[in-house]
């Protein structure tokens, strides 16, 4: 078993030093972990043999690849129209408008970044997640001067709680199905763990943003910083422990960022130069931003127009894989929409050029940006699918439950980052661990709401280090091929803040 464990954790690994130390690209170290994952697999694992024997080697890698293939333009669909928005908000201005009204309200660029890197990047979790907020927060911050790499690595962690209730509560809702608690009962078990835990996050944001921005500008910024956590974390649990998972992220950051920016009035943070440009066509300058906030609150709060749109589902199946989609109701055709509406809104700003032709300029820039990062997302997506079809992740998490006993509340959200690492999604980590999690707890003579919470809190931290996440926010600010160094400044907060998790899980369990 213990054999079987390594080998199962070889692709894994082989990433890992690929990417970290060699300084690989994603698609590169990639393509070695799928070549490695297909050879355990069949050789150890009897993939295509033993497990699947009707379809063959050829069959089962074939479906693997497939639904790997289905999933990576499900995420592309995501990642497209958020280049093409941002695409277009430099070509009309609008990216310029709206720094410079952002910046209207700190003399201090470090806490400008911490309003679009903490609260608005939450509030884009909350509202749509699947990756729109790294997508449309991290060009928001090169545009503000900081470095591709810094920017990406500030995104992800800065939304990185929000993800536990991220979709407006999606991650929730495997996990809830799996179990017999509901999902109002465990939105109070995850978000205890941010609640307690979630300030440390906010103030590696600031480090992150102090280190890219090291001016010294500004006195106080650690009281920013712990202001910024507390305004978005005090609603945030309190709406998670007496109105369920829908609503504590977006929630949290709407009353936190309207918090925060009192606070900021109150005390005159603003610029003392006084040359701020006029504040016309703002509304407009913001309209993808608000447009996308506006469908999906409609689609996810309407009850009616929710049912009909998640009725129309694009499905397919082929023996064990598959995959479905509900495309009206998918996070990236609401981006489309807000993209194609906020062309028409920002004509104004469009001084000779036609609205269609920004458009067509928008959508081909951001298409040449994208190539470099499907290869990468497949390869990635087919590592992960050959894993899971085969068990060699439910072996890994086997094994480790057997070798804690009575530790394992410490190890249990660190099986929640695995799931979202390999899958890229914090729901799909829940699909894949919360039986386990549930059957560990009960076989150890755990308490198994404390360890759903557990895997819960895990699976968004996951968020951060999960090679899909970093290459699709990577591509949208031009950093294709350089993931690997996302990866080594992430992996770090990635460990302690899961580490503190742990502990908290240990203790609750007492």
């Amino acid at each position: 078993m213990i054999t079987q464990s390594l080998l199962a954790a070889l692709p894994i690994l082989a990433i890992l030093i690929m990417m970290l130390s060699l300084r690989w690209t994603a698609a590169r170290a990639g393509s070695i972990g799928l070549a490695l994952s297909l050879l355990v697999a069949i050789s150890v694992f009897g993939y295509g043999r033993t497990v699947l024997p009707e379809l063959g080697v050829l069959g089962a890698a074939g479906g693997g690849l497939l639904e790997a293939a289905f999933i990576a333009f499900t995420i592309l669909w995501i990642v497209f129209p958020a280049l093409c928005i941002h695409e277009l908000q430099q070509s009309s201005g609008a990216l310029q408008r709206l720094r410079d009204a952002i910046g209207s309200l700190s003399a201090d660029p470090r806490i400008t970044a911490m309003l679009i890197a903490w609260f608005f990047a939450l509030f884009m979790e909350g509202a749509a997640g699947f990756g729109t907020a790294a997508a449309l927060a991290a060009p928001f911050l090169v545009s503000m001067g900081f470095g591709r790499i810094e920017a990406v690595t500030i995104v992800l962690i800065g939304h990185s709680i929000g993800v536990s209730f991220g979709a407006v509560g999606t991650p929730l809702i495997p996990l809830a199905a799996a179990s017999p608690f509901t999902a109002f009962e465990l939105s109070a078990s995850v978000a205890r763990y941010h609640a307690v835990l979630g300030i440390f996050m906010a103030c590696t944001t600031m480090w992150l943003i102090c280190r890219a921005l090291p001016e010294q500008l500004g006195r106080g910024i650690w009281w920013w910083a712990l202001a910024a956590g507390l305004l978005f974390l005090i609603p945030y649990y309190l709406i998670a422990a007496t109105l369920g998972p829908e609503l504590p992220t977006l929630g949290g950051a709407i009353l936190g960022v309207t918090g925060f920016i009192a606070l900021l009035l109150m005390t005159r943070q603003r610029p003392v130069r006084g040359d701020i440009r006029p504040r016309n066509h703002l509304w407009s300058a913001a309209a993808p931003y608000l447009i996308l906030v506006l469908l999906v609150l409609i689609t996810r709060l309407v009850e009616p127009l929710q049912t009909a749109l998640t009725g129309l589902i694009l499905q397919w199946r082929f023996s064990n894989f598959g995959g479905q989609v509900a495309w009206l109701y998918h996070p990236g055709t609401l981006l489309f929409l807000s993209f194609f509406l906020s062309a028409w809104c920002q004509r104004g700003l469009m001084k000779d050029t036609r609205v269609a032709d920004e458009v067509l300029n928008a959508m081909r820039r951001a298409l040449k940006r994208l190539a470099p990062v499907s290869l990468a997302l497949l390869v990635m997506l087919g590592l992960s699918r050959i894993m899971v079809h085969a068990g060699m992740i439910e072996t890994l998490a086997i094994s480790a439950a057997a070798s804690t006993g009575g530790a394992w509340p410490v190890v249990a959200p660190f099986v929640g980052v695995l799931g979202s690492f390999i899958t890229g999604s914090a729901t799909a980590s829940n699909i894949l661990f919360t039986e386990f999690q549930q059957s560990s707890a009960e076989r150890l003579g755990l308490s198994a709401y404390t360890l759903l919470g557990a895997q819960g809190f895990g699976a968004a931290v996951g968020n951060i280090v999960a090679p899909h996440n970093i290459i699709a926010a990577s591509a949208t600010v031009g950093l294709a091929g350089k993931e690997g160094a996302v990866l080594r400044r992430t992996i770090p907060i990635m460990l302690i803040y899961t580490g503190l998790g742990g502990l908290l899980a240990l203790s609750l369990g007492l």
